[in-house]
C-alpha cells in the first residue's frame, strides 16, 4: 500500500490556509490510499488544545479523470456534508437531499475548491 504521508501533509497545509485561525493535522484510515482517500483533518487552536467540533472527515476519489471529495464536520451526522466535483453540492447529512450551505460553510468551500486545484 501506497505511503499518504506526503498527502497528509499537503492536507493539513491546505486546512491551515483556509480555516484559520486553527492548525491541522489529518490523520488516514487504515486502508486509505492516495487514489482513494479517507481520513480525518483534526483542529487545534495556537496553544495545541483539541478543538474536536471542528474536526473533518475527508474522502477523494476520483470518478473517471474527476477528482470528487467529500467535506463533512465529524461526529455531526446532522450538520451538512460539501460534495465537490465540478462543483459545490450541500446536502443533509440525515437524508442525502440537496441543502443551502451552513453559516460557517465557506471555509470547508474554499478547503474543497484548494485541495481539487492542489490534487486534480
Amino acid at each position: 500500500m501506497a505511503s499518504c504521508a506526503p498527502l497528509e501533509i499537503l492536507i493539513a497545509a491546505a486546512a491551515d490556509l483556509c480555516c484559520k485561525p486553527w492548525l491541522h493535522a489529518v490523520v488516514s484510515a487504515e486502508d486509505a490510499t492516495p487514489e482513494d482517500y479517507c481520513g480525518r483533518i483534526e483542529c487545534r487552536d495556537a496553544d495545541g488544545i483539541r478543538l474536536e467540533r471542528n474536526d473533518l472527515e475527508l474522502e477523494l476519489y476520483r470518478s473517471g479523470s474527476d477528482l470528487n471529495l467529500t467535506l463533512s464536520w465529524a461526529d455531526q451526522p446532522t450538520r451538512p456534508i460539501l460534495w465537490h466535483g465540478q462543483h459545490p453540492v450541500w446536502m443533509n447529512g440525515e437524508t442525502g437531499e440537496r441543502c443551502t450551505a451552513p453559516n460557517d460553510g465557506g471555509s470547508l468551500e474554499a478547503l474543497a475548491r484548494r485541495l481539487r486545484a492542489l490534487l486534480a
